[in-house]
């Protein structure tokens, strides 16, 4: 594991803040990640067990979703909001199994996502990684990357995966995603989940807990019926609003878990 490269410190990397993304990239084992991260982890552990888990079902689940999107539906491009750093089976990887054609945008406000992007993907004509607030949805469609890889006149995938409880109430998530759809053609696809849980003290102290650790850069552990406000005016493709490991399982033994305090919760819908 590595503390501070110089070539992050030139990205504006701090290292004395937590960040969402590396904290998610130290779950999956990764090594884009800091002590300050690496701790935020272990504290949360301890209050609110198997996290590490939820992120691996998280990742498997945006496999899932992308292959079903791009093998039954035809979808050839993805914009990933929120994308998190590089790991193994990235969209454009599992997209491109499919059709070495497809396109992908990854989008992300975290400095050492763009620096470390750049340098894996920098030989993929196909692929770009810009760096960008998720809220800000005129910055991201009108930015040369998009108008270079995205035809809009062809249907998009529209990625909010485990992102969404990032997003404060007052930036009003459900908006965001309606912004997105605005600006993409009819037939094409959001899929979106975020971390939820039946229990107040479980809600209230992880989102208190996030929201001091990353200094303000959160927004909320939600309640599932909370979530389908993300769908309004979309079809629902099956199964529905679930617990991700329930979306179209690669087996009936896939990402089976003991029920948990918190979960990870939402789906696939087609814009009409």
């Amino acid at each position: 594991m590595r503390e501070e490269p110089a070539a992050d410190r030139d990205f504006g990397v701090d290292v004395t803040v937590p960040s969402v993304s590396r904290m998610y990239d130290h779950y999956l084992g990764g090594k884009d990640n800091y002590a300050v991260d690496r701790e935020a982890v272990a504290a949360l552990d301890e209050k609110v067990p198997g996290t590490r888990a939820l992120a691996l079902d998280n990742r498997s689940f945006l496999r899932r979703v992308v292959r079903v999107l791009a093998e039954e539906y035809g979808v050839r491009q993805f914009l990933d909001h929120g994308s998190g750093l590089p790991t193994q089976d990235n969209v454009h990887q599992v997209a491109q199994r499919v059709d070495p054609g497809a396109r992908v945008v990854y989008i992300d406000n975290d400095p050492i996502v763009l620096a470390h992007g750049r340098a894996l993907l920098e030989e993929d004509r196909r692929t770009a990684v810009i760096r960008a607030d998720m809220r800000d949805t005129d910055a991201i469609f009108d930015s040369p990357e998009v108008d270079r890889l995205i035809d809009p006149s062809r249907p998009v995938a529209l990625l909010f995966v485990s992102v969404m409880h990032c997003i404060p109430d007052a930036a009003d998530p459900a908006a965001l995603v309606r912004r997105a759809l605005e600006r993409v053609p009819s037939g094409s696809f959001v899929v979106l989940n975020q971390l939820v849980s039946h229990e107040a003290e479980v809600r209230d102290f992880v989102t208190d807990f996030m929201d001091t650790s990353t200094r303000g850069q959160w927004g909320r552990v939600r309640e599932p019926h909370e979530v389908a406000a993300y769908f309004a005016g979309l079809v629902l493709l099956d199964p529905g609003l679930v617990e991700i490991n329930d979306w179209r399982p690669d087996s009936e033994l896939c990402g089976r878990r003991e029920p948990q305090v918190w979960f990870e919760y939402g789906g696939v819908a087609r814009k009409p």
